[in-house]
Formats: C-alpha cells, sequence, structure tokens
C-alpha cells in the first residue's frame, strides 16, 4: 500500500505542474477552523496517523499525508502524544509539529484541606490519566497544580505530588522556629492539617496556629470541631452539624476529649498552612470562634471568649430567622 502510494505521488510530480501541486499540497493552509489538541495514539503508521487527523479535521487527505511524511523521513520519526495543532496549520505545519512539538501540557489542581477520599476521587476522574489511583495516606499529597501529558499514569502524579509534600514539609521542618511544642514533623503536618480546616482566612492561618501551639504548651485540649467531624464522618466529610454526641463521643481523633494532637493529618495542608504551625504568630491568645465574616473572634481569656460566642450565637440566631 505504502508502495503504492509513493509511486503515485513520483507520477504526479514528473506529471506538468506536479511540483506546482506538490508545493501547493505542502504549504496550503490546513482545514481547522481553531487550534485543537489531538491525540496520536502509540504504535500509530503514518497512515494510520493520517487516518486520525482526517478524522479530527487537521489535514484533508490521509493518502497525501503519509507519502509527505515519507518523503520527508529524514526530518525525524512522527511521535505519538497529544499535540496541540495550529488553525489553518498546513501539511509542513502539521508533519512539524508531529516531529519537534512539545506535547500539551494538561493541569489537575489539588486543593489545600482535601481529605484523601476526595484527592483519590479527583485524581481518579482526571482526563488523559492512565491506571488506577494508589492508596492515599491522609495528609500525604501537598496540595498543588501538577501537570501531565495524556497516558501519563495516575501512579506517576501520585508519587510526584508525594514527593513534594515530602520535600516540602522535610525543608520548612530545618527552618522552624524555634521552642514549638512539636517532636516532630509528622506533628507539624498533623497540627497545619488542623489549621487548613479551621479557617479558610490565609491572613488568619498563623493566628489560628499560634492559639494551638499555646494550647499545646498549657496541655489544654485543642478542641477543633473539624476533627471531630473527621471522626464522625469515618475519614470523609461530614454533612450534618456537629451534635453533642460527637463532642462526647470516645475517639482518637476527638480533641474535646484527647489532650493533644490526633493520631494523624485530618487532610492534606497546603504550604502556607504547614508555615504558619512551623513559624506561628506569638500571641497570648487561647480561644477563637467564628465571627460571622468569614473569619475568626480570638481572645486571650475565658471570659473574652464567652462573649464573642454569645455575639456568634446571635449572627447565627439572626441568620437563622431574618426579619
Amino acid at each position: 500500500m505504502r508502495k503504492a502510494l509513493i509511486a503515485l505521488l513520483v507520477l504526479v510530480l514528473l506529471a506538468g505542474g506536479g511540483a506546482w501541486w506538490a508545493r501547493e499540497q505542502w504549504r496550503a493552509p490546513g482545514p481547522l477552523a481553531q487550534p485543537t489538541a489531538i491525540v496520536i495514539p502509540r504504535g500509530s503508521s503514518s497512515e494510520a496517523i493520517g487516518t486520525t487527523l482526517v478524522e479530527q479535521g487537521a489535514i484533508r487527505d490521509a493518502r497525501i499525508f503519509a507519502a509527505a511524511a515519507w518523503l520527508t523521513r529524514s526530518d525525524g520519526p512522527l511521535r505519538a502524544g497529544e499535540y496541540l495543532f495550529p488553525a489553518g496549520g498546513s501539511l509542513a505545519q502539521v508533519l512539524d509539529v508531529l516531529r519537534t512539538a512539545r506535547p500539551v501540557q494538561r493541569r489537575l489542581t489539588i486543593p489545600e484541606g482535601l481529605t484523601a477520599k476526595q484527592i483519590t476521587t479527583l485524581i481518579s476522574a482526571a482526563p488523559g490519566l492512565t491506571g488506577d489511583t494508589p492508596e492515599l495516606d491522609e495528609g500525604s499529597v501537598l496540595p498543588e497544580t501538577y501537570s501531565y501529558e495524556y497516558g501519563d499514569s495516575r501512579a506517576s502524579l501520585v508519587r510526584r505530588a508525594s514527593q513534594a509534600m515530602t520535600s516540602t514539609l522535610e525543608q520548612l521542618w530545618k527552618e522552624r522556629a524555634e521552642g514549638l511544642p512539636l517532636a516532630s514533623a509528622r506533628e507539624a503536618l498533623v497540627l497545619a492539617s488542623i489549621v487548613e480546616r479551621e479557617t479558610g482566612q490565609p491572613a488568619e492561618r498563623p493566628h489560628v496556629a499560634g492559639v494551638f501551639i499555646n494550647r499545646l504548651r498549657r496541655g489544654m485540649p485543642l478542641q477543633s470541631d473539624p476533627t471531630v467531624a473527621y471522626a464522625a464522618a469515618d475519614g470523609g466529610l461530614l454533612d450534618r452539624p456537629l451534635s453533642r454526641a460527637d463532642l462526647d463521643r470516645d475517639h482518637p481523633f476527638n480533641t474535646y476529649r484527647v489532650r493533644g494532637l490526633p493520631p494523624g493529618p485530618i487532610a492534606s495542608p497546603g504550604e502556607k498552612s504547614l508555615e504558619a504551625v512551623l513559624r506561628p504568630l506569638a500571641t497570648d491568645d487561647l480561644y477563637f470562634v467564628a465571627d460571622g465574616t468569614g473569619g475568626h473572634a480570638f481572645a486571650r481569656t475565658l471570659e473574652e471568649h464567652n462573649r464573642n460566642v454569645a455575639r456568634w450565637r446571635q449572627i447565627e440566631r439572626q441568620r437563622a430567622n431574618p426579619q
């Protein structure tokens, strides 16, 4: 089949006006109306690649493409992968893309504060990745945006995200403030996961971390609602308000009943939360509660904290019964 195509092209080139026709086929704008990413499967022959490009609207004739690829074979092999082809790309441009262009870089963002179950679902649903998602330990991957190429494995992406968490945590642990009541980088990871889930305000993270550091120093319970919710949801997300039974439950992650840190992270903290825990705000505050603005009201004394709690409950009542 290939020899016949080549012979046909040679005959055309030898015919009157053949050289002009060949130049026109080589340089003429292609049919793509807009830049388009196209996947070239591994192991595809030039004929199969031509068929794929015709089906995707990048070229008009697979036979001419295959002949042109053979005649220009000294320019390099045609590569498999996902490539971005330009709008109106000529046959010459299409072949150049297949030989020299960088594959399309896809991106997957792992947001801060997701649980291992949520991250597993996110990676498993990422288009273009292959294979199963490895089992994740809680807090083992660094929330970040990761680039990948079509056909990369989910295992390789997880490995990169895990290595990113390990290296980031190791470096920040070396740069930690002195005198922290944290025995290891692992304990810093656990506390950072709590800080991550406690506040959605980036500027508050060092302050929240400072409160928890103070509580650890004094041997006070952390009394962190997100840890109780994590226990109540068996490592997932709780889809209801916390109950008194949740707060009274005897569970290693219930920081109302158990002093000190829980036995593991409750989510994957981002780099800023890790930094906040390892270089917390120097504060005398021991308490905080929501203030109705998305942030928190902090307090040094229980009396002051109770007043803040009363304000927050009033805000909740007003929201529940607007006039």
